[in-house]
């Protein structure tokens, strides 16, 4: 038997340290050769980090949301034979020594898997005579009868958010309505009058903050901390670009389906020649701002894991369907972790959206060090005014937040017109 020291490998250019943000893992666990792990962050990207060996897990270098120097120990496994890069015999375990930048109020770990429990069958005594015995008092009904009473999935699935025990539940019909758990809620409960979905109180809950939630909670706090926000709305017509976008659509053939971001990202591109100082980026410490002749065009998007922003390198040279297919290979790739750390950094200027949700208006804060940030909000039909008659008009609210450093009211409030008068002549986007 050997043990080898697994250490941090270098997963990036630049990197000093990564940040466990999984273990895939534990002390004892037998582990073959290429097995997945740990995931690593990067200020840049999530790695997955595989076993070069097999054998039994003995030491693990902290918990997650620890941080781990390039080529500090990650994980001690002893192997059946001896393997190269064996660690010596006397080191001092990892798992007992602090690692870098340890985050200082840890909550409890979550509780370990409970091992297999194998039942042994006892051999049968000799069977005894039996004695009279007196007729148990009825127990009460308990939550697990509640699978023996009919109601559909979605009354079963309420009761059970609510701690109801569906048993209790008096009903007319043949099975339990809403109604009927409505009615129990209010006045059958025997613990008082409870308002239609009332809900329980919780335990409350700690959670750690780690990860890609960690890293969005410092570049946000820097960006608020750093940048004078202000941000200008204003209502645009889109009636038009909708009813081009749909025959787009009812002709694309092979091509990607458009959604409103293509129309809005050649807009931008059209509109900047004319707006440098929003294409631009802000060095703090060299009081540089770096006006860029191409647009590298940031796409806020969510992921189970927290928010990144993809780049769509050169956008300004991308028709509407090019785009349409780079912001669907961009989006797939953030939301199942397989964007690659250079997709994810460069950009000069940033588009969010919150698509259906869209809101009235947003407040987006910037992506430092970026100095302005575009947030479309939800398309709505209302009625306006056209002359003296009353149309139906699809409109939508556009914001951006810019630097009040190096854009001025004025410059954001111009920009945002010359937005507007493309969006509301769609034509213009496909003009030379």
């Amino acid at each position: 038997m050997a043990r080898f020291t697994f250490r941090l490998p270098d997963i990036g250019e630049g990197i000093a340290e990564a940040e466990i943000v999984a273990w895939h893992v534990k002390v004892g666990d037998r582990i073959e050769e290429d097995q997945q792990v740990a995931d690593m962050m990067t200020d840049k990207a999530t790695v997955e980090m595989e076993s070069p060996v097999s054998g039994v897990v003995v030491e693990l270098a902290g918990e997650v949301g620890d941080s781990v120097a390039i080529g500090a120990s990650l994980m001690v496994v002893e192997t059946d034979e001896a393997v190269a890069e064996e660690a010596p015999a006397a080191e001092a375990p990892v798992a007992e020594a602090p690692v870098a930048e340890v985050v200082e109020e840890q909550i409890a770990a979550e509780t370990p898997g409970v091992p297999e429990v194998v039942e042994e069958t006892a051999p049968l005594a000799p069977a005894a005579a039996p004695a009279p015995a007196p007729v148990p008092a009825p127990a009460p009904e308990s939550v697990e009868q509640s699978r023996h009473v009919l109601a559909s999935p979605a009354v079963r699935a309420r009761a059970k958010d609510l701690g109801v025990d569906l048993a209790e539940v008096k009903h007319d019909g043949s099975h339990i309505r809403h109604s009927d758990l409505d009615a129990y809620l209010r006045y059958g409960s025997g613990q008082g009058y409870h308002a239609p979905h009332a809900s329980r109180a919780r335990e409350d809950e700690a959670v750690k903050v780690i990860g890609m939630r960690r890293r969005i909670a410092e570049n946000m706090a820097a960006a608020k901390r750093a940048i004078p926000h202000f941000t200008y709305v204003d209502e645009i017509d889109m009636t038009a670009l909708e009813a081009m976008r749909a025959d787009l659509n009812a002709n694309r053939g092979s091509r990607p389906k458009l959604t409103m971001l293509p129309f809005l990202i050649v807009a931008i591109c059209r509109t900047l020649p004319d707006f440098p100082m929003l294409n631009a980026r802000y060095d703090d410490e060299g009081g540089v701002v770096t006006r860029h002749g191409r647009v590298h065009m940031g796409m806020a998007t969510q992921t189970d894991a927290g928010l990144t922003v993809p780049v769509i390198r050169d956008a300004q040279d991308m028709n509407v369907w090019q785009l349409a297919s780079e912001i669907g290979r961009l989006a797939e790739a953030a939301r199942t972790g397989k964007i690659k750390s250079e997709e994810l950094q460069g950009g000069t200027i940033t588009i969010t959206s919150l698509g259906p949700l869209g809101g009235i208006a947003t407040t987006p804060v910037i992506n430092r060090p970026e100095v302005a940030i575009i947030g479309p909000n939800k398309i709505v039909e209302r009625p306006v005014f056209v002359g003296d008659e009353i149309v139906r008009a699809k409109l939508m609210n556009l914001s951006i937040s810019c630097d009040h450093r190096v854009v001025d009211g004025w410059d954001a409030a111009s920009y945002v017109q010359a937005l507007r008068k493309l969006l509301e002549t769609p034509v213009l986007l496909f003009a030379d």
